[in-house]
């Protein structure tokens, strides 16, 4: 998870540090497509391989990867309102960063074959979850209703945070190069990040409000709920159950 999660954010950041002229427009969208799909499925089958999903886990992930692909046409499209990041936040906290990174990968694959949203956007949206999921699994521990709050600010920040990441996927390609908020090979950091940041307001702020809030509600209200059921689902298949040796009986320890 750690090495894809890392070329996951080159994946994004590389207009920041890809030297000008290395990367042509032309072929940069069809080859990072193709690198990133690769990818996020290397993802999945090594956390499989590697025992981090085993067979309850990945019945789990099979059946919220088929909630979140039928609850994503529900509301994407409409200013902005997405209702699959709550269940990527809950579940990543009650499953764990790794369950959750592999969730928001297939969660938004099944949903783009399910609605025909398949095209060089989809690698980044995958991983734009994936990274929601993850980072909800690293939150602080908590409980009872300062758990569901903290859950509901971080669910909020995350919709600017995917529509941050997002932006970046498009943004080398979309604009034209004289425009002041441009991406323009060649600058520094600090100027190239500032166009990003202008591009990023102007274009998405109230798109990526409208996902914001979805989020906050959405956990302040059903979060509870859902916690209370993952949890309960994850003691009665006992998910990661810890392996206990018993002591050998000897000759002196039999009542026989």
């Amino acid at each position: 998870m750690v090495p894809a999660g890392f070329l996951g954010a080159v994946a994004f950041f590389w207009p920041f540090v890809v030297a000008p002229g290395r990367f042509g427009s032309n072929y940069a969208p069809p080859l990072i497509f193709g690198v990133l799909l690769v990818l996020v499925l290397c993802v999945v089958l090594s956390e499989i391989a590697e025992g981090g999903i085993d067979s309850k886990a990945l019945a789990m992930l099979g059946v919220l990867s088929a909630v979140n692909a039928a609850l994503r046409p529900l509301g994407a499209g409409t200013a902005g309102i997405e209702t699959v990041f709550f269940v990527l936040v809950l579940a990543g906290r009650v499953y764990g960063p790794g369950f959750g990174f592999v969730l928001g990968c297939t969660s938004l694959f099944a949903s783009a074959l399910i609605t025909g949203g398949v095209g060089p956007w989809m690698p980044y949206q995958m991983f734009g979850c994936a990274f929601v999921g993850m980072l909800a699994g690293f939150l602080p521990r908590t409980s009872g209703r300062r758990e569901v709050l903290m859950l509901a600010v971080y669910g909020s920040l995350s919709g600017y945070l995917f529509g941050f990441l997002l932006n970046l996927s498009f943004w080398p390609f979309s604009l034209d190069p004289n425009s002041s908020i441009a991406y323009l090979p060649g600058l520094p950091f600090t100027e190239q990040w500032h166009r990003y940041i202008a591009f990023d307001l102007a274009t998405s702020l109230g798109w990526d409000t409208g996902r914001a809030v979805t989020n906050l509600v959405c956990v302040l209200l059903a979060g509870p709920a859902v916690l209370t059921t993952f949890r309960r689902a994850a003691r009665k298949a006992r998910f990661r159950a810890p392996v206990r040796f018993a002591a050998p009986r000897t000759a002196e320890s039999d009542p026989r």
